[in-house]
């Protein structure tokens, strides 16, 4: 793991969000679709922490710090018959980016997914951010025909 050998995986609790809001304004800020706002990011992560068996928040962890997260949500799949997951909030702070942190909490929602009977996992990722699409790529994972579509309510 480079020189960073002390990071560690493990779910979100509440006393992380102060240091997830400073991933996700990093993360918003090279994403096109999304802006970043304290206020609407500390309620969304506020919920997604919330007890339930349908969603889980990684946090990686060094010194006691935050460094980086993701999260996942489940829904059913008419396709697959069965529950599946959407990751979102893949990020890693800037420091600690190729020293296997994102592996690292990618294999670890996962494990979390498997354990929780998904039948698979997809993600989302802005298509300018070329880095993270070669990432995920080497980490196996493919492209589909499906286009996200969204519509502001």
């Amino acid at each position: 793991m480079g020189q960073y050998p002390d990071i560690s995986i493990r779910p979100a609790v509440s006393a992380d969000i102060e240091d997830m809001l400073v991933l996700l304004k990093e993360l918003f800020a090279i994403e096109e679709d999304f802006t970043f706002n304290e206020t609407i990011q500390w309620q969304g992560l506020s919920l997604l922490l919330a007890d339930s068996k349908d969603r889980c928040v990684l946090v990686a962890e060094s010194a006691h710090k935050v460094i980086g997260m993701c999260s996942l949500q489940t829904a059913i799949s008419t396709a697959e018959g069965h529950r599946t997951g959407n990751i979102e909030d893949v990020v890693v702070v800037s420091s600690f980016r190729g020293q296997g942190v994102g592996r690292r909490l990618l294999a670890a929602m996962e494990e979390w997914a498997r354990a929780h009977g998904l039948r698979r996992i997809q993600l989302l990722a802005d298509s300018g951010n070329h880095r993270a699409l070669d990432f995920y790529k080497r980490q196996n994972w493919t492209k589909t025909k499906l286009v996200c579509l969204q519509k502001r309510l």
